[in-house]
């Protein structure tokens, strides 16, 4: 064959090449504008308002395209058909984007305090139960003496179904109990919410159960961010918007993932170890040690810049 013709050809056969590769670079663009519209779908759907947009704490308002330090309230509700339930998890972060770090504290849920906007004292996990998000995060913000920005609210039952969604999670167990070896182990839905339930057989209390609900959320973060993720996105999405709710708008975690990358990606935990258990007319309260607790106030104080 001359060349001449050998180049005829090549040129034929490029625009069949250019073809399949431009349908192949369109399904792409389709499937990411897929995820990107579910995600934003999604975002919507989580999103709700409450009724104290800003914290009574604050003179101004946590302007997050100006990289404010800012606050975060998890409730892990445990939710029941006929009954408001009641936060079986707390969990308070502060984000500081300058120092780029997160600081969490988990706030057992028996901590007697009292129940702002109730008048009485009582454990502040009973603070949902009684008068929903608004009440735990200001019974939260007495008893830190900080303010609450931003609430995340996660329906401990539906929890099993975001764990699904990724596929399981991976966790490594240090206290066999029932059918979990210590260890490496992976859990499925089920498996996951009563491996984060358990408290009786564990000498820790609720102090391991918080380590082993911190395992399961950080398991769940890996898997979701891991590429496989991408194919079961519909399935993801779809747990996010049956089981949790927040305050934050779609536009502000933009400015999350933009501006508090590094300090959302390293965080200290501030441990809760120095109190004790009282019974009072029959019902027992943890107590937090005044020192301890005046020490956890200043460290989050200091980290949001007050």
């Amino acid at each position: 064959m001359k060349r001449s013709q050998r180049n005829t050809n090549k040129k034929k056969k490029w625009p069949w090449v250019v073809g399949i590769l431009g349908v192949i670079v369109l399904g792409i663009g389709v499937y990411l504008f897929s995820i990107y519209n579910s995600f934003t779908n999604t975002m919507d759907e989580i999103h709700e308002p409450i009724d104290r947009p800003v914290s009574d704490m604050r003179v101004d308002e946590v302007k997050l395209s100006d990289k404010d330090p800012f606050s975060v309230l998890l409730l892990g509700v445990d939710e029941r058909e006929g009954d408001r339930g009641r936060s079986d998890t707390m969990v308070v972060l502060t984000v500081n984007p300058d120092e780029k770090t997160t600081k969490m504290v988990s706030i057992p849920r028996d901590t007697y305090t009292e129940i702002v906007g109730r008048g009485t004292m009582d454990k502040i996990n009973h603070a949902y139960a009684f008068g929903g998000i608004e009440m735990s995060m200001a019974s939260v913000e007495n008893l830190l003496d900080i303010p609450i920005d931003y609430v995340v609210q996660v329906n401990m039952e539906g929890f099993k179904d975001i764990v699904d969604a990724v596929d399981g999670v991976t966790v490594n167990n240090q206290l066999a109990f029932d059918q979990f070896s210590t260890g490496d182990i992976h859990l499925n839905g089920d498996q996951a919410l009563a491996y984060v339930q358990m408290r009786k057989q564990d000498p820790r209390g609720d102090f391991g159960r918080q380590d082993r609900q911190k395992q399961v959320i950080q398991g769940i973060m890996r898997e979701g961010a891991s590429v496989n993720s991408l194919m079961n996105y519909g399935d993801i999405f779809t747990a996010l918007g049956n089981n949790v709710r927040t305050n934050m708008e779609f536009s502000e975690m933009m400015e999350v993932q933009k501006n508090y990358r590094d300090a959302v990606g390293s965080v200290d935990q501030i441990i809760v170890e120095d109190g004790y258990g009282e019974t009072i007319n029959g019902i027992w309260y943890y107590m937090m040690d005044e020192n301890e607790l005046s020490e956890i106030k200043s460290t989050l104080k200091e980290h949001l810049n007050m």
